[in-house]
């Protein structure tokens, strides 16, 4: 997800589906300059703008029931169409995309679903395998400290700043948590959080709000094919 204003751009762009393809990721263009943009790095790749990023929007890819219980009172854009989903087939299929992978790599299985993270000059990936029995995951990519929070049961994963005024805070998993909500507790003072919104709900610091970081939900093929050298978070069990 990303912002479509620009301080140099009187009205907010409005995007559309170019039809092209980079390395299988959508390619988008916009309508007031026919500029082309890359979905997956967030930037203008040929045109009037090209070279100009889009600003990232922290967004959480999950299913209908875990986004109820976190935002019960959410608006709904439904347009209709089908609700079945026409790619699951591919999910499970060998195919690596339309074009094909441009660079194998047997860590994992090229449809292995990862959490990609994308910080300036830092990139990591961390597969759905792992986060699944290790679903609370304190680290450091570049200079962010962050925590890594993953549902098994939704396959859902985000990523929160874990530095609340100006200390790093150390997360552990909590499963009593009211609201049937995947919880963390943090060593520092023991303050109860919500995973995946990343408020703090009981304690010390209640009231207080992780920063959410923009995450990447995607295949792994897909992900080697744009950082081929971002390293790849390995369990300790």
């Amino acid at each position: 997800m990303y912002a479509r204003d620009f301080p140099d751009q009187p009205d907010p762009l409005t995007f559309g589906v170019s039809g092209k393809l980079i390395r299988n990721a959508l390619v988008m263009y916009d309508r007031q300059t026919d500029t082309l943009w890359s979905q997956f790095l967030g930037v203008a790749v040929q045109g009037e703008l090209q070279g100009t990023p889009l600003e990232p929007l922290p967004s959480t890819l999950t299913d209908w029931a875990t986004w109820r219980r976190l935002h019960p009172d959410t608006t709904v854009l439904d347009q209709g169409g089908e609700r079945s989903d026409p790619y699951s087939r591919y999910y499970v299929d060998g195919s690596a995309g339309v074009l094909g992978e441009r660079n194998a790599d047997d860590r994992l299985d090229r449809k292995d679903f990862v959490l990609g993270i994308q910080l300036p000059g830092f990139q990591k990936a961390y597969s759905f395998r792992d986060l699944s029995s290790n679903p609370v995951v304190n680290d450091q990519v570049g200079d962010q400290q962050l925590v890594v929070v993953f549902d098994a049961n939704a396959a859902t994963g985000v990523a929160f700043d874990r530095t609340v005024d100006g200390r790093a805070l150390t997360f552990d998993l909590v499963t009593d948590v009211p609201g049937d909500l995947l919880g963390l507790r943090d060593r520092e003072t023991g303050t109860l959080w919500a995973g995946l919104s990343g408020e703090a709900i009981e304690g010390e610091l209640a009231g207080a709000q992780l920063e959410q970081i923009t995450v990447t939900q995607v295949f792994w093929f897909a992900w080697t094919d744009f950082f081929p050298e971002a390293p790849l978070w390995e369990s300790p069990t």
